[in-house]
């Protein structure tokens, strides 16, 4: 299937390692120019160098999406060195385990911070470009957390859940201009935040026993995901194959999403 991404500008916060990472590499691969942030600037530079191999303009800068000037920099030094943005990516974030007893406000507004206002800054920066673009996407990456509550994520479970509803009213509000909206909702895929999360819970296993345990509990496919099986989704909503869906929340989780 030709996606015809070739040519086309692609911002992705959080892509210097994990799925924002995978994102990136699927997009390079299927011929976009791709800009890359993340808080690491060597990091963020080994991976644009790496992007580089496959071909098209790459842009990678040390960005923190919770510093709103930071943000507003980034975009705009991304669109100049892409020409443009076509596509946004909003794939910063991270796990953050805690029940609703153990969280502080501080973790409240932390997780809020990295999770709902980073899709809010980076979606404002990037929206004249993307209405210029003719067609332009928004993709958000959430979780199925945000639809069927944990509470073991408390935060995650609250945060994903008002991304959604602006995911929702973003592509109502941005149809008129053709700038399609849509959340990937993802559930235990394998990625350095849940490689974390294995050393906080059972460091005395090793990670391929604390993974394999992990789904064959929580998910009903009986695994974790690898970040390859959400970049397809998030390419595909990239490109022209899906122009006449906006508004939509597509679950990669393995069956989690346990909701109709």
């Amino acid at each position: 299937m030709d996606l015809q991404l070739d040519g086309r500008k692609a911002i992705v916060t959080g892509g210097s390692k994990g799925l924002g990472r995978a994102i990136a590499d699927e997009l390079a691969r299927e011929g976009a120019h791709v800009a890359i942030c993340s808080r690491d600037h060597e990091e963020v530079t080994s991976a644009g160098k790496e992007l580089e191999e496959h071909g098209g303009k790459v842009f990678a800068q040390a960005a923190d999406v919770t510093d709103p000037e930071q943000v507003k920099e980034f975009v705009a030094a991304s669109a100049d060195a892409l020409g443009g943005v076509d596509i946004l990516v909003n794939n910063a974030g991270r796990a953050h385990p805690g029940t609703f007893q153990t969280l502080t406000d501080e973790n409240w507004k932390e997780d809020l911070d990295v999770k709902l206002f980073s899709m809010i800054r980076c979606s404002r920066e990037a929206l004249p470009y993307l209405k210029k673009s003719g067609g332009g996407r928004i993709i958000n990456i959430n979780a199925v957390q945000g639809k069927s509550p944990d509470p073991k994520f408390f935060a995650t479970t609250t945060d994903r859940a008002a991304c959604l509803a602006f995911t929702k009213a973003l592509a109502l509000e941005l149809a008129p201009d053709n700038v399609l909206v849509n959340s990937v909702n993802i559930g235990f895929v394998v990625t350095p935040q849940w490689k974390n999360i294995h050393q906080l819970r059972a460091p005395e296993l090793s990670e391929e026993e604390f993974f394999t345990n992990l789904g064959e509990a929580e998910v009903p496919l009986g695994r974790m995901g690898d970040p390859g099986e959400v970049s397809g989704i998030v390419a595909f909503l990239a490109s022209a194959r899906s122009s006449y869906i906006t508004g939509a929340s597509i679950d990669v989780a393995g069956g989690m999403g346990r909701y109709i």
